[in-house]
């Protein structure tokens, strides 16, 4: 992930009427004879072709998606590994709460090497587990598998049992401990009732050493025991997806390269490594997450394969390059570990698809596969900020695996935004090297995705292909949906090109959110997809197998020049500001502050603290985020803004803003940024910000800045001490009306694909140059009001399927407001 976006401007006004406005066509004898839009398709033509894997899922542990969330285990630090490694707050016995004597032991007495930790529970003493979210979810009438590792001089007998504040959840279980030392024990249960609320509690009648402390549900997706929770794996299911991308995202490029050992000092904060996540899931090896907490890792490689087979999609694993992203930004250099993963990477693709006489195809298959996962493609780092040390390393992983493995495709990647001084060495080295496919990810608006429908028209068809493994626009809501699906349909159209998309992230807990937006979004008992999941299963389940060329009439739109008041604020900083002057282009004061006197033409709408301090307005706290005070007009444009800037402390530089409509409405130019790494001028709109222009630089403690911004209709010229920074004219329209045509090899139907992100219905004339065409159409629709968000108990997007019969070589058909629209029309 990363945190950069880019936006721009947005008209709402409907086609027909500003052409009407505008006096550009006559007005109307029979208003049911005009038409908004043209769409034009040429059947006779072969577009690009679509593979099948084009669209697919990115599974990344963050915010709780796999402990929690897709890894079915309902008792939360089973094994107690919690550490302040993986989060301050965390103890040993996080999500325990302890009847009697009971203390966490790391000592030579553990179950394994591997697995540190264990409960030493003293006589007549009991320990009850939490769960995630309200607590263990049973379901009445349903069975729950129950086990534990323990070990007890002299036996003991376990009372195990399933309660909530209510009473009994199941009938307690009694478990016989022996004397021989450590060994594994089981037993189940059937719930009486429903709860959210469930407690797991085990207790002993003598001193006991316990690990691993697990309840499943029997029920889970497709395997048990260690099993996927049904729901959410069947959510993943109903997309169909043609590949699933895993583990990383930030686990593959963060923390340290080395392994979980003796030799290593047991690091908790290791980049995610294949090896550790295989095998008995006792002897697994546990992790401190990037997103702040714990990997069991019960979830691992073996598991991640078996899904994808299951789901019908390719697997597509991400190994670490050695260089760490994510704001860390280092490059490891040490030739011997750099040689270790080379090597990881090459067993990990024998244990996907090496015979079982192979070392790791023989351990595949002790543990249930010993057909091959049939894996092609590999993509090695991700986002990585360092482009030619990343590269350097790069080279050396696929020389490797094209040497042993000649038919495995090797995915690079671009950095993590999609444009700029990083993205573009990158792709140079991609090129220069013909890199097979390149990983692009960007967070943006749903104006960016609205304007840069055409970003893929102009690649340069002989270098690498693309994969677009992370995107998504700032939010959940119905207009981030059609926004994305506007721009699917570019991706669509260059599909000779972008061979593999995937939306991001998937998963989120609602009660552990380090990221939004997401497609899925779940509780301990519940899930329900966004509207973003709405479109992307829509597309994913009409993809075609060849795009039909078709052309589109566009909006109209008239861009006003920038218009709004100006801002002062900090990000995990301190800085003083003076000397603020805004002038109008007559050279007309506008605006003057020396805050020699109070502060009392600023208004303070963001986090932190201000205040004046020695003639400066000062905001105090080095920790706030977006601390914005604004002053002037919103109605201000056509001005100069010259601010004198300081850094008093902190991790990055000092913003100041322009173009201020309200909160959610602005433009800032974003001086040591990203821990002080680069510069950009952002903007935000509805609180979604985006990148326009951005250069590496760095912001110097104690130092006063002279920040002048020039703005002249919708051209920007920035400068920094008197000399000239950088410019931008931000012009580019968000086209609200987007097509597509695809064709269905297998049924013969034309699919067409129309997105209508504005408030008014869209009607417009539909040729399809001369095809023969059924008479009836299939209609499947995603319309709803823009703010719409679906949540647990109501969804207010969702596709509603229809029969259209006035179906011609040519005919006018209207696409409501605010609108997805898939016509299968199926060729005579």
């Amino acid at each position: 992930m990363s945190r950069t976006t880019r936006t721009r401007l947005r008209l709402g006004l409907g086609a027909s009427a500003f052409l009407l406005a505008a006096g550009l066509i006559p007005s109307p004898a029979h208003a049911e004879d005009v038409t908004d839009y043209s769409i034009t398709v040429d059947p006779g033509t072969k577009g690009a072709k679509i593979d099948k894997t084009m669209y697919g899922v990115f599974f990344e542990d963050i915010n709780r998606a796999a402990d929690g969330g897709l890894y079915a285990e309902l008792v939360q630090n089973r094994s107690f590994e919690y550490s302040t490694a993986d989060n301050t707050s965390y103890t040993p016995l996080t999500a325990w709460t302890v009847s009697g004597s009971a203390q966490v032991v790391d000592d030579d007495g553990r179950l394994n090497a591997r697995n540190r930790n264990y409960l030493s529970l003293g006589a007549g003493s009991s320990a009850t587990n939490a769960g995630y979210n309200t607590g263990v979810r049973v379901e009445e009438g349903k069975k729950y598998d129950f086990s534990v590792w323990a070990r007890a001089d002299g036996g003991t007998a376990l009372t195990v049992s399933l309660q909530d504040a209510d009473g009994t959840l199941a009938a307690a279980r009694q478990v016989k401990v022996g004397e021989s030392g450590w060994a594994q024990y089981k037993a189940t249960f059937t719930a009486t009732r429903t709860s959210s609320n469930g407690r797991l509690t085990v207790g002993s009648s003598a001193a006991a050493a316990l690990d691993m402390v697990s309840l499943f549900p029997r029920d889970t997706y497709k395997h048990e025991p260690n099993g996927l929770r049904k729901d959410l794996a069947e959510k993943v299911a109903a997309l169909h997806p043609g590949f699933v991308r895993f583990p990383g995202g930030c686990l593959v490029n963060t923390g340290s390269m080395e392994d979980y050992s003796e030799a290593s000092g047991y690091q908790r904060k290791r980049s995610y490594q294949w090896k550790d996540t295989v095998g008995p899931v006792e002897t697994r090896a546990t992790n401190s997450n990037f997103w702040g907490y714990n990997q069991s890792y019960g979830l691992g490689y073996y598991e991640y394969f078996r899904f994808a087979e299951d789901i019908g999609a390719m697997p597509l694993p991400v190994v670490p390059a050695l260089v760490t992203g994510c704001g860390q930004n280092k490059a490891v250099d040490d030739p011997a570990l750099l040689k270790r993963h080379i090597q990881d990477t090459l067993d990990l693709i024998e244990f996907a698809n090496g015979p079982v006489t192979s070392e790791w195809g023989k351990k595949r298959a002790r543990m249930g596969h010993p057909k091959p996962f049939h894996l092609t493609h590999i993509e090695v780092g991700n986002e990585e900020n360092l482009p030619t040390e990343f590269f350097a390393r790069f080279t050396q992983f696929r020389a490797a695996i094209q040497a042993k493995y000649p038919y495995m495709q090797v995915i690079s990647n671009s950095g993590p935004d999609d444009a700029g001084s990083t993205f573009d060495t990158a792709w140079q080295l991609n090129k220069d090297a013909k890199v097979d496919m390149v990983d692009e990810h960007y967070y943006n608006s749903p104006q960016w995705f609205l304007q840069n429908n055409d970003r893929y028209d102009s690649y340069d068809r002989s270098g690498p292909k693309v994969f677009l493994g992370e995107y998504a626009s700032w939010g959940n809501a119905f207009k981030n949906g059609l926004a994305e699906a506007a721009y699917m349909t570019g991706l669509e159209r260059n599909a000779d090109l972008v061979k593999l998309a995937s939306y991001a992230p998937l998963f989120a807990n609602e009660d552990y959110v380090q990221w939004s937006p997401d497609m899925v979004w779940f509780n301990n008992h519940a899930s329900w997809g966004s509207a973003n999941y709405e479109v992307q299963k829509l597309f994913m389940t009409n993809v075609g197998d060849r795009v039909v060329p078709s052309t589109a009439t566009g909006t109209p739109s008239l861009l006003a020049p920038i218009t709004g008041a100006v801002g002062l604020s900090t990000w995990n900083t301190s800085a003083a500001y003076d000397d603020v002057k805004v002038t109008d282009a007559d050279g007309n004061t506008l605006l003057g502050d020396d805050f020699s006197g109070d502060a009392s033409q600023w208004t303070h709408t963001g986090g932190g603290s201000w205040a004046i301090q020695d003639g400066q307005y000062v905001e105090t706290s080095d920790t706030a985020e977006n601390t914005m005070v604004s002053a002037g007009d919103p109605s201000w444009h056509d001005y100069d803004l010259h601010v004198k800037a300081t850094k008093k402390s902190g991790k990055e530089g000092f913003l100041v803003a322009f173009g201020v409509k309200d909160t959610g409405n602005y433009y800032w130019w974003n001086l040591g940024g990203w821990n002080n790494t680069q510069s950009a001028v952002e903007q935000a709109v509805d609180g979604g910000k985006s990148t326009l222009i951005s250069k590496a630089g760095s912001v110097e403690t104690g130092r006063a800045y002279d920040v002048d911004i020039k703005i002249r209709g919708r051209q920007v010229t920035l400068y920094l001490d008197g000399q000239e920074w950088g410019s931008f004219k931000d012009d580019k329209p968000a086209e609200p009306f987007r097509q597509v045509v695809t064709k269905d090899k297998k049924t013969g139907d034309l699919i067409v694909k129309v997105v209508n992100a504005q408030s008014s219905g869209a009607r417009t004339a539909i040729d399809l140059g001369g095809a023969k065409v059924a008479s009836k159409a299939r209609v499947t629709t995603l319309a709803a009001a823009p703010d719409a968000v679906n949540t647990e108990t109501n969804t207010a997007v969702a596709p509603v399927t229809s029969t259209f019969e006035g179906v011609a070589d040519r005919f006018t058909y209207t696409f409501p407001a605010n609108s997805v629209t898939f016509l299968r029309i199926r060729q005579k």
